[in-house]
């Protein structure tokens, strides 16, 4: 039996439909990326969206793919932060009723950390994260074993966090898991592209990356050229274009590049797409299947979750998407 335990920001997604980009332009948010704000960001943008309709769910990206995975069968533990309030203890509850192992350290006069998700009439999410309480990872650190799992999913955002993720990436090496690793944002990528390099590099076995972010990493437009640039570095490597679907490569497999088309899906909010993508490549992977169809897989939970609002997929249509 593979066991899998995420790490990232343990958050609560507050999702809010927007007319349009405007809010964006005024709190200096970059469409389609990931920005912090502070408490008093947190107030202003939180004043700004009285009497827009808002929904409420899980989230955290390596949280999601958890998530997700735990609904699929799969044994799954989660490390993350919270406050001690109801928010931290919505995201723990959760957790727990999926079956998933929480190994959550609660601090003190700290808020849970929430992803302000504002979605624009064009389907994009951006986001606006106060992380609170999330990036105090170090008590929940030293309480798991990492030697209790076989894999570990890790997210980009946490290289905004001041966490050392390279002695996290080490550690894990070191207690034999296999790594994968999604890039998360393109503007973390550019902003810490040395680190990233060096980790994907030197510790990790599977690299996750959409077409925004690959383009960032190896500064090629064309998804097929930036790809075969990540591979260079891992053991396996996906780019996600999209609708169109995604591409992979794998060391295994030499120079061949695999492809799996998208499905046509009614797009009802993109939040979460990659992370379930990532659930269901690394739920087929585990499961002993081909590369080609790792990547169905996960084209096919991320076009259920993209047909819901945020994470809300029911759980028997999930494990049904699956099924072949």
């Amino acid at each position: 039996m593979t066991k899998i335990i995420g790490i990232g920001n343990a958050l609560v997604d507050v999702l809010v439909y927007l007319p349009d980009e405007k809010l964006l332009n005024e709190m200096s948010l970059p469409k389609g990326g990931m920005s912090h704000i502070d408490r008093k960001g947190l107030m202003r943008l939180r004043q700004r969206l009285v009497g827009f309709p808002v929904e409420r769910a899980t989230g955290g990206s390596a949280a999601n793919t958890i998530h997700a995975m735990a609904v699929l069968g799969d044994t799954t533990g989660v490390i993350g932060a919270v406050g001690d309030d109801e928010t931290g203890r919505f995201f723990a509850e959760q957790a727990q009723n999926r079956g998933i192992e929480t190994h959550l350290a609660v601090v003190a006069n700290e808020q849970t950390g929430t992803a302000n998700t504002l979605i624009t009439p064009d389907h994009e999410r951006t986001f606006a994260t106060h992380l609170g309480a999330a990036v105090q990872l170090g008590e929940a650190l030293k309480e798991v074993n990492l030697s209790d799992y076989d894999l570990l999913h890790i997210e980009g955002y946490l290289l905004q966090d001041g966490v050392q993720l390279g002695e996290i990436l080490k550690a894990a090496k070191a207690a034999g898991l296999t790594v994968s690793y999604d890039l998360a944002s393109w503007n973390i990528v550019l902003n810490h592209h040395a680190l990233i390099t060096e980790y994907i590099r030197d510790y990790v076995d599977i690299a996750f990356a959409n077409e925004e972010e690959a383009a960032a990493f190896c500064g090629q437009k064309d998804p097929e050229m930036a790809l075969r640039q990540l591979a260079a570095l891992t053991d396996i490597a996906v780019v996600k274009v999209g609708k169109r679907g995604a591409m992979g490569m794998s060391r295994a497999t030499g120079d061949e590049i695999f492809f799996a088309p998208g499905l046509e899906r009614k797009v009802v909010d993109t939040t979460a797409a990659g992370d379930f993508f990532a659930a269901g490549f690394l739920h087929g992977w585990i499961h002993g299947k081909t590369l080609a169809t790792c990547m169905s897989y996960g084209n096919r939970t991320a076009a259920e979750v993209i047909q819901v609002i945020g994470t809300k997929v029911e759980a028997e249509r999930l494990r049904q998407c699956l099924k072949d």
